[in-house]
């Protein structure tokens, strides 16, 4: 059986816990020798692909407003077509959500090429001092493979139990969660079961996951700025909260590719490649992309590919037919499309005998090089000049908002809020947006999906513009997550009312679950 991906999403990922991330930097001559930089780089007809079919490609997901922020297409281990929608940008990392899951699968590869354990271990015998008291027949059975497979025997998602037990112990709160069903029989999406593979990667290894595959895959890769979140005792989130950059996702594609070798040095052994990359769980012969079989945290796909994705549009897609990978960042509300408009148009351009076609050569550089997301429209309102500088104060309210103000001058408005923790602030462009860094989304207000203990600041852009001559709403793109936040301020008399909605409300068409205030001005 397998549980709906769209449940999933509802149940796990939005909710995922934000806790905190560990960085890392390249450490001596080792790195310096393994080091790659960047992929090499060629173009779609010397490849074999047409360009027409890339630009196809990216032409529906605009059409369709699939919200992806950026795209890599390799093939002969060669990218021949990349592109990032400004505001997102080559140099910035991105959230991956699951598609972190794929890389924790790997570590397990490492250790097991290491013999620190083997897949058939039972998951108990790594923790016996949090085992509940009394050990269930099936929670005994439960293997590392089950781990990795998404058949632990749990009927649900044990992930809520983890977040939402308040015990700061997740190890213990997995194991005492019900094994319903005998592990190996029953597939259910379940990221607390990667963050196990996480938890065990740790008391083996006394390192983080994060740090166990830095010298192993990322040091030799050149993945450089990575970090992972971690839970309250320190051990990575696993089954989520990886963030690295879209070229890194591409190599990591590249690697499986290429069964483990890179640079003509072996990473990963061709069998754990294979065994991970094969579908575990059986397939169910339908059209979905989710219902062709599941391997070690791995998809497979149609067309007889296999991915690492994650929610909201993260993917890392391996064609081993057409030694292709495609690289994907995005936030989307439908991971499918995104699929389907691989097939019907990427794959068809790759063809044997290739044209090199300049006009469209030319037309899908420039495509690429001007991609970006819409940039709120430059509108202005006679009100300024009444609420400029202005002070406007909040009653006791569950968001510990004391009071904002938005100062504007020329094409800029700096939006200011005072809260229990102190003041805060971001500049906002008009028909642009404006860079900076702001500490709003690492406070209780919560106003980015993601935080990050031991951050005191993330990156931003905003931009700002007014409905009409009462209303001004600012957009706040968090840009090293794939999730934006839209900031109203609605001005009546001499009173604001200010309300938020976060991007995922916008795109499942809901409500946001925080209240709008209403603050009035001081004089």
């Amino acid at each position: 059986m397998m549980v709906n991906r769209r449940e999933f999403l509802q149940k796990a990922g939005l909710g995922a816990l934000q806790l905190g991330l560990i960085s890392y930097m390249a450490e001596g001559a080792f790195a310096e020798t393994l080091k790659v930089s960047q992929l090499p780089r060629s173009t779609p007809e010397l490849q074999g692909v047409k360009s027409s079919g890339i630009l196809d490609f990216v032409n529906a997901i605009e059409v369709d407003k699939l919200n992806l922020h950026s795209l890599m297409v390799l093939r002969n281990g060669k990218v021949l077509a990349e592109g990032w929608w400004a505001p997102y940008a080559s140099n910035l990392k991105h959230t991956l959500y699951s598609l972190s899951k794929s890389f924790t699968s790997s570590a397990i590869g490492f250790a097991v090429n290491e013999g620190k354990l083997t897949v058939d271990d039972k998951v108990i015998s790594f923790f016996p001092e949090s085992v509940p008291d009394m050990v269930s027949e099936n929670l005994a059975k439960m293997r590392v493979r089950d781990l990795l497979t998404m058949r632990t025997g749990h009927e649900k998602d044990s992930t809520p139990a983890l977040r939402e037990s308040g015990d700061a112990n997740w190890i213990r709160s997995f194991l005492a969660y019900p094994v319903a069903k005998e592990p190996g029989t029953f597939f259910v999406y379940n990221s607390g079961a990667t963050y196990m593979l996480s938890a065990i990667i740790q008391k083996l290894t006394g390192q983080t996951l994060i740090n166990y595959l830095k010298l192993r895959l990322f040091v030799p890769l050149g993945i450089e700025g990575a970090d992972w979140e971690v839970d309250p005792h320190g051990i990575n989130t696993g089954g989520w909260g990886l963030r690295v950059k879209t070229e890194d996702i591409a190599k990591f594609g590249q690697l499986y590719l290429q069964k483990g070798m890179w640079n003509g040095k072996r990473i990963l052994p061709e069998k754990w490649i294979d065994e991970a990359t094969s579908a575990h769980v059986p397939s169910k012969g339908t059209d979905s992309d989710w219902e062709q079989g599941y391997g070690y945290q791995f998809w497979r796909c149609r067309h007889d590919a296999y991915r690492g994705d994650g929610a909201f549009g993260q993917y890392c897609i391996v064609l081993p037919k057409l030694n292709m990978v495609i690289a994907m960042t995005s936030e989307t509300g439908d991971m499918g499309a995104v699929m389907n408009h691989v097939w019907k148009h990427i794959l068809p351009a790759v063809q044997k005998d290739v044209v090199t076609n300049k006009g469209s050569q030319a037309q899908l550089k420039q495509k690429l090089a001007t991609l970006a997301l819409p940039i709120p429209p430059a509108n202005s309102s006679p009100l300024i000049a009444k609420i400029n500088n202005g002070t406007y104060n909040f009653d006791s309210n569950e968001l510990k908002i004391k009071s904002i103000l938005l100062h504007f001058n020329n094409d800029n408005c700096v939006f200011k809020m005072t809260d229990d923790q102190g003041e805060h602030s971001i500049s906002c462009g008009s028909g642009q947006w404006k860079k900076g860094k702001t500490d709003l989304s690492v406070l209780p207000l919560k106003l980015a999906p993601t935080s990050v203990p031991g951050e005191t600041v993330t990156p931003v852009v905003a931009a700002g513009t007014w409905l009409d001559d009462d209303t001004y709403v600012m957009t706040w793109r968090f840009t090293e997550t794939a999730h934006y936040q839209t900031v109203t301020c609605q001005f009546q008399d001499d009173n604001v009312k200010l309300s938020f909605r976060r991007s995922l409300a916008i795109i499942n068409n809901t409500e946001d679950a925080r209240p709008a205030i209403v603050g009035k001005r001081s004089f």
